[in-house]
């Protein structure tokens, strides 16, 4: 059912992995989707120097262009925009069209991420002490001001319709540390205090913000990571208590369609309670647990 027909809505970086998943499912729900990213057909994005290296890989997988195609395959419309979310100005001139060309906004997904710019399997699971503080521009300054900078962007159009939703992409289990990486737990508890803070200044307007939280995601650079594909991960033990990332893109399609949805504002949610309160699967037909550490 094309739930979300009608419904306009921006998901930022959504070349590859959640925001693809993501936008591909709001799509299959009928919605107009503004597929945004640095990577298109003829210039994959730059900056990911040291993570190819690391797994071999000659540039990063998908584009926009591929992505917004899947969402109008799906049922949707795709409208791929290049946009570098750490250029203001950039950020700027993609609300102002998606404001310009369809007069409203209904959904913000906050997607875009700059984490694997500064990964190295060397240092996966160094303490901080070992960490490098490059982690800092590439998690904050590439990732959290990113949503930040999204946020402040939509609120006027959200303030002037009084209704919307933000929805941010990020990693929680019960508040437990995630161990292994001191920046990305500190990025990823400043993404869900965002979301709170949104809900807090937004909810007398009608505006619900959230965050949501998948497990581990088969997405193209895991794959790539196990030598698999979609189509022979099940052949590889390490792998399966992954998750396609349809699966959180279909938890996003279900909260935009729920008209109770204000009653989850200010929270985190968690893509596999979603999958049991809202009767969906993963592509492959299974309800999948939430992740615990």
């Amino acid at each position: 059912m094309q739930t979300l027909r009608d419904r306009i809505a921006i998901v930022t970086g959504a070349s590859r992995g959640a925001g693809r998943g993501i936008a591909v499912e709001l799509g299959a729900a009928g919605a107009t989707v503004y597929v945004t990213g640095r990577s298109t057909h003829s210039a994959p994005a730059s900056g990911y120097g040291s993570f190819l290296e690391s797994t071999g890989m000659s540039v990063m997988p998908g584009s926009i262009d591929d992505a917004a195609d899947e969402v109008t395959a799906a049922g949707g419309r795709g409208i791929p925009v290049r946009c570098d979310h750490t250029d203001s100005t950039q950020v700027q001139a993609l609300f102002e069209r998606v404001e310009r060309e369809q007069g409203k906004l209904d959904i913000l997904v906050n997607n875009a991420w700059g984490g694997h710019e500064t990964f190295s399997l060397a240092a996966l699971n160094a303490p901080f002490w070992e960490q490098p503080l490059a982690h800092w521009q590439s998690m904050f300054e590439h990732g959290v001001r990113n949503h930040v900078l999204a946020c402040q962007l939509a609120a006027p159009t959200f303030l002037r319709q009084k209704r919307g939703l933000i929805v941010t992409t990020t990693f929680w289990d019960r508040d437990r540390y995630l161990k292994g990486n001191l920046f990305y737990d500190l990025a990823k508890a400043a993404m869900n205090r965002l979301a709170f803070a949104v809900a807090e200044e937004m909810r007398p307007h009608g505006v619900t913000s959230l965050a949501v939280s998948p497990g581990w995601m088969r997405t193209e650079l895991v794959l790539a990571g196990h030598e698999a594909d979609e189509s022979s991960w099940h052949t590889r033990a390490a792998l399966a208590r992954t998750e396609s990332p349809r699966y959180l893109g279909r938890a996003v399609a279900a909260l935009a369609a729920d008209p109770d949805v204000r009653k989850k504002s200010g929270t985190v949610q968690l893509v596999g309670e979603l999958a049991r309160e809202y009767g969906f699967t993963d592509v492959d037909g299974r309800v999948i647990p939430p992740f615990e550490i």
